[in-house]
């Protein structure tokens, strides 16, 4: 399976400021640069993440959108949407991101990522859009995305091919699982096959949810 990446993003320096908020600015806002970039362990070369409690570390290092899912929320809020513009260091095409599985293995230019998980919508993504009601319609359509892990460093530019090269064969989707995890929790459970491909810091908490679950009352 092979898809297309159509922009590399970063923040850099243009932090979106966050008045009355800490911490007070957000690395959302992110730019298409040009050439090749870097990937390293923990992210892209010139990549900020600022609320290291909720973004990045091992699990979230690099941040996938796909075109597909741009061009439905261009059309439903009538507005341009470019690569960058979710927060997004990829912007692929060709992929349907959805039900990308969690821990399948994207080569992307030379370096080797790892589906890791959804996406969850938050009060910054809202006010950077200026759509109020932003996560409640993010989430009820459930296009989030993909988070993903650096297997190995490499580099990456827009125009590379991104191939899927392989996938495991328990079948939990991206989009399954932020199901789950955010409306459908009594299914916990059901992610014990692909619970080692999340992110490490998540692992335990969704462990012991998933252990309360099983244990009976």
């Amino acid at each position: 399976m092979r898809g297309r990446l159509e922009a590399v993003c970063v923040s850099g320096s243009d932090l979106l400021p966050l008045p009355d908020k800490r911490p007070n600015r957000s690395g959302i806002r992110k730019l298409p640069v040009t050439g090749r970039v870097a990937v390293e362990p923990l992210g892209l070369d010139g990549d900020v993440q600022v609320n290291k409690k909720h973004h990045g570390g091992e699990g979230q290092a690099v941040y996938a959108y796909a075109q597909e899912d741009a061009d439905w929320w261009a059309a439903e809020l009538d507005r341009e949407l470019p690569p960058g513009r979710f927060g997004e260091n990829l912007r692929t095409s060709g992929l349907d991101l959805r039900t990308a599985v969690l821990g399948e293995r994207w080569l992307v230019g030379s370096a080797l990522l790892e589906v890791t998980a959804w996406r969850t919508p938050c009060a910054n993504f809202a006010r950077f859009w200026g759509v109020p009601d932003l996560v409640k319609r993010f989430a009820a359509h459930g296009a989030t995305g993909a988070y993903l892990r650096v297997l190995e460093t490499g580099d990456v530019g827009a125009g590379d091919d991104v191939d899927v090269v392989s996938r495991p064969d328990h079948g939990i989707t991206v989009e399954t699982a932020f199901r789950i995890a955010m409306t459908e929790r009594s299914r916990l459970p059901e992610l014990a096959p692909a619970l080692h491909f999340l992110p490490v810091k998540d692992q335990p908490k969704i462990a012991a949810r998933i252990e309360r679950l099983a244990t009976p009352a």
